[in-house]
């Protein structure tokens, strides 16, 4: 019997406050997220699409979808890591992304690669 395809696709994530571009008395708050893809797995893939859902502290959601991630669609090799640097505007001090990348792999198989949730603060909102 053959082995089933291996894909592990791990994600991890560093956020920052954008405090030259946040305008808080407009309600305006940003922030950057750097995000590490790494491919633990034993299957070349490529990512194809991504989908966010943004959450503000007030409980607004937006969902982002698109193709790739900042314009790239990386093919990550077993082993192999691919790292970038985006953000995003939030009208509230605290909020929290999560969502997902839609793998291809070698093979052939579809998969999807969930994005675990984060919070984005201002410093000193939260204790």
């Amino acid at each position: 019997m053959p082995k089933k395809p291996s894909h592990k696709i791990s994600v991890a994530v560093k956020t920052s406050y954008v405090e030259e571009h946040s305008v808080p008395h407009e309600g305006r708050f940003v922030f950057a997220y750097t995000i590490r893809i790494q491919n633990s797995g034993e299957t070349a893939a490529k990512l194809m699409t991504r989908h966010w859902v943004i959450t503000d502290s007030d409980g607004n959601k937006q969902e982002v979808f698109g193709e790739g991630v900042v314009g790239e669609q990386p093919f990550l090799k077993p082993g192999e890591q691919f790292e970038y640097t985006s953000g995003t505007v939030l009208d509230t001090p605290v909020g929290c992304m999560h969502g997902h990348y839609q793998m291809l792999g070698e093979d052939g198989t579809s998969f999807k690669t969930d994005i675990p949730a984060f919070t984005l603060a201002q410093p000193n909102q939260l204790h």
